[in-house]
This record gives C-alpha cells, structure tokens and sequence, in this order.
C-alpha cells in the first residue's frame, strides 16, 4: 500500500536488524506508552504472529529514504458479528514528528475497512500519550469512553482511552 511519502509492507526476516536498531534509538519516544520486541527472539516471536488471521502486523517505510518509520498493528481480528480489530501503532523516533504516521494511518485504516472488509477499528491510548490521540483525533476516531487499568505495558496495568472509527464514518468523511 502506497501513500505520497510512505508505503506500508509487512515485515520480514531481513528487516530485524533495522527494527531492532530502531527500537534501541527510540527508547525514550516509546516509554512507557508501548515496550516492542527488543530482541532477535522477540522479533522472530513477532514475525510469526504478523500475518496470521487474528493479527496483522505493518511497517511504515519512508519512500524517499526507505528506512522504516512506524510500525502499525491490527490486533485480535474479530470476524462473525463483530468485524472488527484493535489498532496499535508506535513511530520511530528519527521520523517522528513528521507527519509519517498521519499517513500510514491512512492507509491502514483504508485496508482494515475496503481489503479486510472491517467494521469497526479500536486505539486504546494511555491518557497521558498526547501525540497518539491527536493522531486517531486527527484522523477521525471518536472516543468512546475510559477503561481504567485496561491493558498491562511494560509490567503495570495502566488505564486507557478508547478511540474508535467505524466503516460508514469514514466513507463518509472521504466524501466530504
């Protein structure tokens, strides 16, 4: 899938040493919001579950420099009645801040609902994570409610804010 300046790929086996790379630099940008593989084993243990039926994993590759700029994730697919997924998204720290990751979200909001055919897409986001609730802000997600010690990060179970989206809303904000 292909933006303007950024493409989404799935990862793969040769991408972990930049990945790894990555993450070590953007340690300070990703704490304590999200703690992503750090280890070749981690990563492998990560590649495994990128592309089963329940998880989709993505990173965002800047097309001019190639180097990889985000990673996004769509997590427990959900399909029957539900049709829906659970959005994680982390940017790398030499291209935060520049407008990357508004576009990658784009796109991958854009093959959740038309290639994944999707219902609904949830970002639960830690209250104090400014930066990532601008971005589901920005991009249309509305949110829905606060769920205290919700999901379990880097060892402590922290509350979050629950953003969503829903298919016929953005068709609907694509048209206008």
């Amino acid at each position: 899938m292909r933006g303007k300046r950024c493409t989404l790929v799935h990862p793969t086996a040769e991408d972990r040493e930049e990945f790894l790379r990555l993450v070590r630099v953007s340690r300070d940008l990703h704490r304590p919001w999200v703690h992503p593989p750090a280890t070749p084993r981690q990563y492998a243990q990560y590649l495994e579950k990128s592309r089963t039926e329940r998880y989709r994993g993505f990173f965002l590759r800047d097309r001019q420099a190639g180097a990889i700029a985000g990673v996004f994730e769509l997590g427990e697919i959900a399909r029957g009645i539900l049709q829906s997924a659970f959005l994680g998204f982390y940017a790398m720290a030499p291209h935060a801040g520049r407008g990357f990751m508004h576009e990658g979200l784009a796109l991958v909001v854009q093959h959740a609902f038309r290639d994944l055919k999707l219902h609904r897409l949830e970002a639960n986001i830690q209250p104090g994570n400014a930066r990532s609730i601008a971005l589901v802000k920005r991009s249309g997600f509305l949110k829905e409610g606060f769920s205290p010690r919700y999901l379990k990060i880097g060892g402590r179970w922290r509350d979050h804010q629950r953003w969503a989206i829903l298919q016929e809303d953005w068709r609907s904000s694509r048209r206008r």
